[in-house]
């Protein structure tokens, strides 16, 4: 309407100049709205932003969020699950940000974040049984200054425990009756070993044993325990385990404990350095079809509101094309 009238006041003889002055816009913003359509940019105008979210949707996603199912977990875990439902709320970053906006967004662990270090020497794992790594963590008894000790072996591509044991006291016999036991009867080759540098890790017994699978073994820098992420940070999620029972009656009661604990972990723990599926689904190739159809609920999802991404591209659901041990820092 402005525009008309402007220009029915241009007709009878007004500048341009002088009509816009009348109504408090410039020849510029005329010229513009002309052009491309009176859209109001002036500062305080009441605007519309086209990719934000309602206040239905974002009630939507704090009661999704807070429900039973999902209260305990975070935004990167929550998104997936739904994406398995053929559901789309919206990004990680939005949860985030609605969540704590809400107030409804706090750190609940007692651990500390961990720190990104690099670790030499270099392994890289581009599929399953590539690079495996392997220590031994204590387990407090119920007597003070006692332990049993949990041998584990992990693949660093899928993060599967693929072997595991508990005993009284930390040997190069038991490491070896281990690896004996994956190799021989359970006939799993692997190419790459990593461990600590501890007696039981570099006994010559067991060094003789993998040098006659033509495995290639790596140990971490002494005093160094950082050198050997993978298992550390699985070590991490077995203390802090919500059933944790801090200490152990017996070495039956441990071995039963940690036998659980392998199997959640395996195939029902969400793991998000491979995507939030679990160690299982990757090694077993279930993953393929579940990165597949996240991938599809996504791409339906941006085709319904296309406004939300803008120019950005989909985040694609994949496994890991390459897991590296201890990355060598390129020069710059």
């Amino acid at each position: 309407m402005l525009i008309q009238y402007i220009e029915e006041a241009h007709k009878q003889g007004a500048s341009y100049k002088k009509a816009c002055e009348v109504v408090d816009i410039t020849e510029r913003t005329l010229q513009r709205w002309k052009k491309k359509g009176p859209e109001d940019k002036r500062k305080g105008a009441d605007k519309r932003v086209h990719n934000k979210l309602s206040q239905d949707e974002r009630e939507e996603i704090i009661d999704v969020c807070t429900s039973p199912r999902y209260r305990d977990l975070n935004p990167h875990q929550i998104v997936p699950l739904l994406l398995n439902e053929n559901i789309y709320l919206a990004s990680e970053s939005s949860l985030y940000r609605i969540l704590t906006e809400a107030d409804l967004q706090h750190h609940r662990a007692n651990s500390r974040v961990p720190k990104d270090q690099s670790k030499p020497p270099e392994r890289k794992a581009t599929a399953s049984n590539h690079v495996w790594t392997w220590d031994i963590t204590w387990l407090a008894r119920n007597i003070l200054g006692m332990f049993y000790y949990a041998y584990i072996v992990m693949d660093i591509y899928d993060r599967t425990i693929v072997g595991w044991a508990v005993h009284e006291t930390e040997s190069e016999a038991h490491a070896e009756t281990l690896f004996m036991d994956l190799a021989l009867k359970k006939g799993i080759r692997f190419r790459y070993l990593h461990s600590d540098n501890g007696r039981p890790m570099k006994g010559q017994t067991l060094a003789n044993f993998l040098e006659s699978l033509n495995v290639q073994s790596s140990f971490s820098r002494p005093r160094v325990s950082n050198d050997n992420p993978f298992i550390e940070s699985g070590f991490r999620t077995l203390k802090y385990h919500p059933g944790y029972p801090k200490s152990f009656k017996s070495l039956e009661e441990a071995r039963e404990w940690l036998a659980a604990f392998v199997n959640w972990y395996n195939t029902m723990h969400l793991h998000s350095s491979i995507g939030y599926v679990t160690p299982q689904q990757l090694r077993s190739g279930e993953a393929e079809g579940i990165f597949a159809t996240r991938n599809a609920v996504m791409a339906q999802a941006k085709i319904a509101h296309p406004e939300r991404w803008g120019s950005r591209k989909s985040k694609i659901w994949a496994a890991p094309e390459t897991v590296t041990l201890n990355p060598v820092k390129k020069k710059a």
